[in-house]
């Protein structure tokens, strides 16, 4: 009996440029954390928790105290305009939480487009001085299963789960030729979610320097991006590969149905009203 997942891992775990797929089945936990926890590498966590999104904060953080990074040095830092709304939750040792006041917006694109910004000049400022590795995470997200060092590379990007199975002419990338985020048509590899970012910090550095310069020559033309970060983020991923990809399992949705590929959901973005968490609202991917 042929194994069909096994069939599809064999053809999906690793891209043309040979930097590794992460699916279930592609690594051993084991011999992964018997090589990186010795080295007591510390990890920096991003988040953006700005007006209403700060009620996503508590989930997050007690579902990653339970999954993300575990027995591993982790300082989260924390963007947010309600510094008094942050949630106390009970940390593992070697873990911290970090607040970094941020302004509000009443346009949730000037928040997104702002926070390659905001990663830039915290990592200049603080984390470059504080971490070897960062993620750059939504906060209105829960993890699920395990999320550890088998996720640690030089660049690392997360496949968007609504076009894992979409050939590149389906991907929303920027086809405007007038913005910087622009993908000519019969180009792209993947499609990426700007849900999570990762890398060594230096790395990360480089991404969010040149999405924010790309954002603001855009602005200075009166333009923006079809999907804001992610529309630059896909086209610097696209010259810039990344080094190691992770699969739909560490950035689903929550109101998509698990699928044959995807044999656990290890992060997902959670259900909720747009409407009521936003001001002005732009129809979902």
């Amino acid at each position: 009996i042929i194994n069909k997942q096994l069939i599809f891992l064999y053809f999906f775990s690793v891209t043309p440029w040979l930097a590794p797929i992460v699916w279930e089945g592609t690594f051993n936990p084991l011999v992964v954390d018997s090589i990186y926890k010795p080295m007591h590498l510390s990890i920096a966590t991003t988040v953006f928790a700005v007006g209403k999104y700060v009620r996503f904060l508590r989930d997050f953080l007690e579902t990653a105290e339970k999954h993300f990074m575990v027995d591993f040095k982790v300082r989260y830092y924390i963007f947010t305009d309600r510094g008094g709304d942050v949630p106390a939750v009970v940390l593992a040792p070697g873990r911290k939480v970090t607040i970094i006041p941020v302004p509000g917006s009443n346009r949730w694109q000037e928040i997104s487009s702002r926070r390659m910004e905001m990663i830039q000049t915290t990592i200049e400022n603080q984390i470059g001085k504080e971490a070897d590795y960062i993620f750059c995470l939504d906060v209105d997200t829960k993890f699920h299963g395990r999320w550890g060092a088998e996720t640690l590379s030089r660049l690392v990007a997360a496949v968007h789960p609504g076009y894992y199975k979409q050939t590149h002419e389906h991907y929303p990338y920027e086809r405007r030729p007038a913005s910087r985020a622009y993908i000519p048509a019969g180009e792209g590899d993947y499609y990426y979610g700007g849900a999570t970012i990762a890398g060594y910090v230096g790395d990360v550095h480089k991404l969010a320097k040149y999405c924010r310069e790309q954002l603001e020559a855009d602005a200075a033309n009166s333009i923006e991006a079809a999907w804001q970060e992610e529309s630059h983020l896909n086209r610097y991923l696209l010259y810039n590969k990344p080094t190691k990809i992770l699969s739909p399992e560490y950035l689903w949705q929550d109101f998509k149905a698990k699928t044959n590929e995807v044999q656990i959901i290890r992060f997902s973005q959670v259900n909720k009203n747009y409407a009521e968490v936003r001001p002005n609202v732009k129809k979902r991917k």
